[in-house]
């Protein structure tokens, strides 16, 4: 026969199975697909393409209608606020400027005229040469006067805006990229104008780029302001930019029949190597787990599976044996002392069960107990202490006894004080304060599953674990698992094949009944 040998390559991860012949074939027995736990570093990532755009872009436009006699910039300059970038035909704005000039001349000219002729008026008043009536008709006249000067500053105010207009300027620092006019062209005002008048330039400040990105819907649970990014373009092959995810904007779109979303991811371009237009690949860093240990995928079952999956590897599991699944097949307590539980019975010494798991029913969310008792606590510090209990199997037992009432929160607090200081130098205290109040030090949301240990006499053995990240190859262990472990895979064809028989099984063995109770099967959680 020929040597054949399994590969999966996951990240962080080369997971090894081989089949051997011979002699060696039967001293192992079965010959099974095995991967191996090992710890390395995992990534989740979300990728996407775009486009490169700037972030600001601003159309030039003229407030003047007219010829245009000069263009100063091309495609392409650098401009900065303020430089001159087209004159147009002043000759039309320059007449109107002439003429308000004139009459702003007279309006001055009559309101002088006016007040003279006011203070006369006034003077005669007094010598009563003059009737009150005479008088506020002089008065009446430096009034209109006066109103005649506004008139004619504002009108030359404007005139002399108008004749500023002709010149067209930058509006803010940038790069030209594109130009919409030629010399000679006549072009519509901007503001007289209904279509919005003529476009001459087109600018952008380059040093601050985005990539506008559409994001599948299934990846927009993970996605949030404030992620990194890493952008790659076909233009430079070797290079990675780096970039911000700006904002998610809340408006899907549908391309194929696919949902996505747009993501803007902003980009630091000062060294001026991206364009716009270019085609982007984006990698968005969602989460990272160092030093953890990682599975692959398909090494991993649900806990409502490992009946099925028992009978695909020709294990036969009694009750006692798959109940710890059944409880753990939800979040929150019940499914962390059940993986307790199992660690406890199959771990890596290979021995004795570990503390009772107690916790086999329950809300994901403690409930306030009884008052704080010293008593309570005091005994239950030396439970622990006297059987020697895992830790971890030992803090599921707590949170179970808070759950029913037995104990209280601040019992539970001085418990596991104790604990910290009687076993500080175990493995199993790390992260002790964490899964006392119920979540993981770094706020990840974990998930119960199963995976089947390789045992010492090549017999699988079934084990309740927690899941923490993962992607399309692997998955984190958060619990339950240590590296160097070898897990035997079940196959998805195996599996299936084996799901109906295990469930009319069980429909037996509880005469006809659901062996997971009236409510829905179990792992409804995740």
């Amino acid at each position: 026969m020929t040597m054949c040998r399994f590969a999966l390559l996951t990240t962080g991860v080369l997971a090894l199975g081989a089949c051997q012949t011979g002699e060696a074939a039967e001293e192992v027995g079965p010959r099974y697909i095995t991967a191996e736990a090992t710890r390395g570093n995992l990534e989740l990532r979300a990728e996407a393409t775009g486009t490169v755009e700037p972030v600001r872009e601003v159309e030039v436009k003229s407030k003047a209608s007219g010829e245009i006699l000069r263009l100063y910039a091309d495609v392409g300059d650098q401009v900065e606020r303020g430089a001159l970038l087209a004159e147009i035909d002043p000759r039309d704005v320059r007449n109107r400027f002439n003429q308000t000039e004139a009459d702003l001349a007279v309006a001055e000219a009559q309101l002088e005229i006016a007040r003279a002729q006011l203070d006369r008026q006034r003077q005669l008043l007094e010598a009563q040469v003059i009737t009150q009536a005479e008088f506020e008709n002089a008065t009446l006249s430096f009034a209109n006067a006066q109103a005649s000067l506004v008139r004619a500053q504002t009108n030359h105010e404007l005139a002399d805006l108008q004749l500023a207009d002709v010149s067209i300027r930058a509006p803010m620092s940038g790069t030209i990229i594109q130009r919409s006019v030629e010399e000679g062209a006549v072009i519509q005002s901007a503001s007289s104008n209904v279509s919005g008048g003529s476009v001459l330039f087109v600018m952008a400040n380059l040093g601050d780029m985005q990539v506008r990105t559409l994001v599948d819907e299934t990846d927009m649970g993970d996605l949030e302001a404030g992620l990194s990014a890493a952008v790659s373009v076909e233009a430079f092959p070797d290079r990675t930019f780096q970039g911000v995810v700006e904002k998610i904007e809340p408006m899907a779109t549908v391309e194929q029949n696919v949902t996505m979303f747009p993501v803007i991811v902003s980009i630091d371009n000062r060294t001026g190597l991206l364009k716009p237009g270019m085609n982007a690949e984006v990698e968005v860093f969602i989460d990272e787990a160092i030093d953890v240990v990682v599975v692959p995928n398909n090494a991993v079952v649900q806990t409502s599976d490992v009946g099925p999956a028992a009978m695909a590897l020709g294990l036969e599991l009694d009750d006692a044996t798959l109940a710890p699944f059944m409880r753990g097949g939800g979040f929150g307590p019940r499914g962390g002392a059940a993986g307790a539980a199992a660690r406890g019975q199959g771990g890596a010494a290979g021995g004795g069960g570990g503390a009772p798991a107690s916790a086999a029913g329950g809300d994901g969310e403690a409930t306030p107990g009884a008052a704080p008792s010293q008593t309570a606590a005091a005994s239950e510090s030396q439970a622990t202490a006297e059987t020697g209990a895992d830790p971890m199997a030992r803090i599921q037992e707590l949170r179970a006894k808070v759950e029913s009432g037995e104990i209280s929160q601040d019992s539970m607090r001085t418990v596991m004080q104790s604990l910290r200081g009687a076993g500080g130098a175990r493995g199993g205290m790390r992260g002790l304060a964490g899964m006392a109040e119920g979540s993981r030090s770094s706020d990840r949301e974990t998930r119960p599953a199963a995976v089947f240990v390789l045992g010492a006499d090549s017999v699988p053995e079934p084990r309740l674990v927690q899941l923490g990240i993962g992607d399309w190859d692997s998955v984190e262990i958060v619990s339950g698992l240590d590296g160097g472990e070898t897990l035997v895979v079940v196959g998805p064809a195996q599996l299936q094949a084996q799901q109906a028989e295990f469930l009319e099984r069980m429909r037996s063995r509880m005469g006809g009944s659901s062996p997971f109770g009236g409510g829905g099967g179990p792992g409804r959680g995740r």
